[in-house]
């Protein structure tokens, strides 16, 4: 994981951010209609892999359509994609992108309407752009530093009402349930909040941005797996912490975004489970 600067982000050149957007929004509406058209349709991974493992055709075709039409657009700028073996991207990197062709990739498998295609173009701040495609719901949702965010070229900005939902996401690890997390469920049970775990860290963040939910908390995570959904969040008006408390668009230590008015809450949550478990 790329440790980032605890500097505030920097402006980028408009024309950049401009073009990353338009091409970043093109790539979406083609992961999205790819997505759809093969959901559930038989493709089955290697069964003696973990499901959280899977990588499906559809993963590998999106990585190199994506792959393609970046080098294309932005020679200079790296692009990284969660099924390649690059690891996390070097921090002398000027600017990179990052990609999840199939983020929920079990849910996709199985036909179950909740994955996400997510792209990102990252500096050393954080996400500079942000595109996430919902393709059961037929959503593109976009966003890019200062310019706010937008769900099918509609503005959403939180207002302070979203804080008081009754619902927060959280995602296993690879292994299962992450070290404190049924304490964590169960306070936020006395607290009137349900957890949910739907089995798309991308998606699970974005909800936050689009008012859904109240938090997402994840225990880890890649880079390639959040960053388009945190550049929506941010740009919505989400906090960004990580487990901590301390502010970063990316945090290495955990992540938790949430609506303004309950993120000391859920931290609180969240650190008090992890002292318990420990």
């Amino acid at each position: 994981m790329t440790v980032l600067s605890s500097r505030p982000a920097q402006p980028v050149d408009p024309g950049l951010v401009s073009i990353a957007l338009e091409v970043a929004g093109r790539l979406a509406n083609d992961a999205s209609d790819v997505i759809m058209a093969t959901a559930g349709r038989g493709v089955r991974p290697d069964s003696g892999e973990s499901p959280f493992d899977w990588v499906t055709d559809t993963d590998r075709t999106l990585e190199r359509h994506t792959r393609r039409v970046l080098t294309a657009e932005f020679p200079s700028i790296p692009v990284f994609c969660e099924n390649s073996d690059d690891g996390d991207a070097p921090s002398d990197s000027e600017f990179r992108w990052v990609v999840d062709p199939v983020d929920g990739t079990a849910n996709y498998t199985a036909g179950m309407p909740w994955c996400a295609y997510s792209l990102a173009l990252v500096d050393r701040w954080g996400p500079v752009v942000g595109v996430v495609a919902d393709p059961y719901r037929s959503q593109i949702y976009a966003a890019a530093r200062g310019r706010g965010m937008r769900a099918n070229g509609a503005p959403v900005r939180l207002t302070e009402r979203q804080g008081d939902s009754l619902v927060v996401c959280t995602e296993m690890t690879r292994t299962g349930p992450w070290p404190g997390m049924g304490e964590f469920i169960s306070t936020a049970a006395i607290a009137g909040t349900g957890v949910r775990v739907l089995g798309s860290k991308c998606l699970a963040v974005a909800q936050v941005a689009l008012g859904h939910v109240a938090a997402a908390v994840l225990h880890g995570y890649h880079e390639w797996d959040v960053a388009g959904a945190v550049s929506l969040a941010v740009e919505s008006g989400a906090v960004v912490l990580d487990r901590r408390g301390e502010g970063a668009q990316l945090p290495v230590d955990g992540l938790l975004v949430a609506a303004p008015e309950a993120a000391d809450e859920v931290l609180s949550w969240w650190q008090s489970a992890l002292q318990v478990d420990s």
